[in-house]
Order: C-alpha cells, then sequence, then structure tokens
C-alpha cells in the first residue's frame, strides 16, 4: 500500500486518496470517524478529472503492473528478515528506498511508453507531454531501448524521433 501512496504522489493524483486503516468490526464510532475524515479528505483534493489525467492514471497502472516493482514488492520478506543471495539482509529503510526509487522508475517508463503509444516522438516532444525533465526522458529511453521496448524510428532535423515496439 505504501509504494500505491508513493506512486500517487509521484504522479500528482494525491497520495491521500489512498488510506488503509485497520477496525475492529465492534468500532463503528471509529469507522465512521475515519470515514467522515477521509471524505473532507478527498474533498479537499477535488475530484479527479479523468480526461484530463488519463496520461498519468494508464501510466499508474502500467507500473503497477510490472515485474520489476511485483518482484521488489513480494521480495519484502526475504530481502529484510532472512536474506539476498549473498546472504545479506537489507535494512528496512534501504529496501523501502529501493522500492521508491523502483516505482518512479517504473513509472516514469510506463508514461514515455503511454506517450510513444500515440505515434513517434522526440524527446524534448516526450518531455513536453510527460512533463518529465529532458535527462529524466533520455535515461528512461535508454532502459526501455535495452529492453526491447523502444528504438530509433526516424528522425525530424537533427533530432531522432523514437517509436514503441511493443507494451
Amino acid at each position: 500500500m505504501q509504494v500505491l501512496r508513493h506512486l500517487l504522489g509521484v504522479a500528482n493524483l494525491g497520495q491521500d486518496r489512498l488510506q488503509v486503516r485497520w477496525i475492529s468490526s465492534a468500532e463503528g464510532q471509529l469507522f465512521a470517524e475515519y470515514v467522515t475524515e477521509l471524505t473532507e479528505v478527498i474533498r479537499a483534493l477535488g475530484p479527479l478529472e479523468r480526461q484530463r489525467l488519463r496520461l498519468p492514471l494508464a501510466a499508474l497502472e502500467r507500473t503497477l503492473q510490472t515485474v520489476q516493482l511485483r518482484w521488489l514488492i513480494n521480495m519484502e520478506r526475504q530481502l529484510t528478515e532472512r536474506e539476498n543471495v549473498f546472504h545479506e539482509k537489507l535494512d528496512v529503510k534501504a529496501y523501502e528506498a529501493a522500492l521508491r526509487r523502483t516505482g518512479e522508475e517504473e513509472y516514469q517508463k510506463a508514461l514515455l511508453c503511454e506517450v510513444l503509444q500515440g505515434g513517434s516522438k522526440t524527446v524534448p516532444q516526450m518531455a513536453a507531454e510527460t512533463g518529465l525533465p529532458l535527462y529524466t526522458v533520455s535515461l528512461r529511453l535508454n532502459d526501455l531501448e535495452r529492453c526491447g521496448l523502444a528504438d530509433v524510428s526516424g528522425h525530424e532535423g537533427t533530432t531522432f524521433k523514437f517509436k514503441l515496439l511493443a507494451a
């Protein structure tokens, strides 16, 4: 859940839209208070304008389906309580930092994939559509190329255009 909350923040959708609370069935009043509190939080954040947020929502969905992020989430206990293949345990804070970093990188790659589904684009065009810095677009595009998901499709003047190979 923490990863999803973090990604909601990265996508500028409002991480407070997701809250998890453990409440006993005997605590009806407490449940009602939490629902009222969450309603106020969501009201303050405002509605999600689905059409305007189509790109970050699609990228978020794609991110949550990536093998890298799902593997890392599923390996939490193994890496922090037991040990990795090098017989080392990861500090919980180090694991959480790695999880956040991986989530952000996967989200950035997913944003680029979503943008490239509309056709070939240059790095500056992708940066403009996603709001990511040019350097970040270049880094994540290199990742996508190494994975065989994107490649050069031509050029616009002296600037290369990239296309999505598979999704």
